[in-house]
């Protein structure tokens, strides 16, 4: 009796170790939830319930995975774009003609993401940036950062290469290529997919060094 009581204490233990465990369908639907109530509400307007709704959850389910909006944000936009990058992976740029990889580059840097909301979410955080003053660094970091790096990176490679003249500021080119977009966006209202194409057409024989 004693050796089944301490069998069954034991099984006992290992299920509550086990627990329910965390289910990343759950996961995902959260953060997927966040993505569109922060590009539809803005920052401030989103709530933790409306995000729950939307994911087919209660709120406790989401507390107990984020303590707050802010961390839950910080996740959603890293998983938004770590999905936009696996169903639209960047190919190695080193492999590729200058202006070909320049251009690639610039595609990558498009601010709009693979769903098209990338532009409303800008501009919400942009109509925040006095209210809530932290949340144009976090957009910027989870998910500006990492789409501009490769631009900057290429700009400065092929600089080196030769490819480019050497005294281009990378910075201001890149800035330049990507205010492209915002200025397109406002001027059309929509996306040009063939936009990287133009501008690196009219930037390259500004910027080519002797190697072409």
């Amino acid at each position: 009796m004693r050796e089944m009581a301490e069998n069954d204490k034991a099984s006992g233990a290992e299920a509550k170790v086990r627990g329910r465990p965390r289910d990343p369908a759950v996961e995902k639907a959260i953060l997927r939830a966040t993505v569109e109530r922060f590009a539809s509400d803005g920052y401030s307007r989103m709530t933790i319930g409306d995000i729950a709704a939307d994911a087919g959850v209660t709120r406790p389910t989401v507390y107990r995975r984020w303590a707050n909006k802010h961390d839950l944000v910080v996740d959603a936009l890293d998983f938004n774009y770590q999905e936009e990058r696996e169903r639209n992976p960047i190919a190695p740029l080193e492999e590729l003609p200058p202006a070909e990889a320049l251009r690639k580059a610039l595609e990558y840097a498009a601010p709009f993401g693979a769903s098209g909301r990338g532009m409303t979410v800008i501009g919400n955080v942009l109509a925040e940036a006095k209210v809530t003053p932290g949340l144009v660094e976090l957009v910027r970091r989870h998910a500006v950062a990492p789409r501009v790096q490769p631009l900057i990176d290429t700009l400065r490679r092929l600089c080196k290469e030769g490819a480019l003249h050497p005294d281009t500021d990378v910075q201001v080119i890149a800035d330049m290529m990507i205010g492209s977009f915002y200025s397109s966006y406002l001027r059309g209202g929509g996306e040009d997919p063939q936009l990287p194409g133009r501008v690196v057409a009219a930037i390259w024989p500004v910027i080519a060094g002797q190697e072409r």
